[in-house]
């Protein structure tokens, strides 16, 4: 493996400790390439490493990789990024170049600690043309579904399909076979997660939203926290679901695979989606 200088390890969005998604940070990486990239990234086996490989000033260009192949956009590693931007210059306001398109963050210091955020690119959404492929792969049917909340693609970097799902019990007991939904994913280019959620209480201003993001790539088959998926939910809630603007609501995601996460989630009245969170060093790493 090519070695690159000061790879960081930090967990984003943990709600506890050992809670989180961890993700690689080079700060500079201006002399790797793609290659390099990949191959530093399926080493960690981390859901993603981003990679700043240029920079002028407050504007960087930061590349994404998962363990196998590029992608457009990682919330939770532009989290991470700035983060570790903030720990070595001090706190401040960036815009992330990404393939997706360009990315306003911030990090700020809150109560002793890095906390950071970033507004998404421009979100879309659209009608899912096509449902029955992903939800016999779920093993979920219309009755399960919460009638709340259509099912619909949404896109804040990445496309997500989102399936809200009406009882907790549904919400915590379907399962999927990985390799099977890999091949579904690669057809309809959800590059980002397949998105399943679940709304206990009112689908409003406030609400707490359970959520578990699959993502079959090498050993993952579940993300413990995804920032695009966070950011696209939001635009689904508005343009979809109807939310009055501007909201807030709370993602809880990672705890069925025993790291538990907390995405915080603002939807202004157009434009795109602010997601914020905090990023810690993991553990045992250096």
């Amino acid at each position: 493996m090519t070695e690159a200088p000061g790879i960081l390890h930090l967990l984003a969005f943990a709600a506890e400790p050992g809670g989180g998604n961890p993700a690689g940070v080079v700060l500079d990486a201006t002399a790797l390439d793609e290659s390099d990239m990949l191959r530093i990234a399926a080493d960690l086996g981390y859901p993603e490493t981003a990679y700043v490989t240029a920079r002028d000033g407050e504007r960087l260009r930061v590349r994404y990789f998962s363990p196998e192949a590029e992608v457009p956009f990682c919330g939770h590693a532009t989290i991470a990024t700035a983060v570790a931007l903030a720990e070595a210059e001090g706190p401040g306001e960036f815009v992330f170049e990404t393939s997706a398109g360009d990315v306003r963050v911030s990090a700020r210091e809150d109560d002793g600690r890095i906390a950071a955020g970033f507004t998404s690119v421009p979100t879309v959404v659209r009608d899912f043309a096509d449902c029955a492929s992903l939800l016999a792969l779920l093993g979920l049917d219309a009755d399960d579904l919460d009638p709340r909340m259509p099912l619909a693609e949404a896109f804040a970097g990445n496309w997500h399909p989102v399936v809200a799902v009406r009882t907790i019990e549904r919400f915590d007991g379907f399962g999927y076979d990985p390799a099977a939904l890999r091949v579904l994913m690669d057809e309809r280019g959800w590059t980002g997660t397949v998105t399943v959620v679940h709304v206990p209480g009112d689908v409003a201003d406030g609400a707490i939203v359970e959520a578990r993001n699959l993502f079959p790539v090498g050993d993952i088959s579940e993300d413990p926290a995804t920032g695009s998926a966070a950011a696209a939910l939001g635009a689904y809630l508005r343009d979809r679901v109807g939310i009055p603007t501007p909201f807030h609501v709370t993602v809880h995601q990672g705890r069925h695979i025993g790291r538990p996460s907390v995405l915080e989630v603002d939807a202004p009245p157009v434009g795109g989606i602010h997601v914020s969170g905090t990023a810690v060093p993991l553990e045992g790493q250096v």
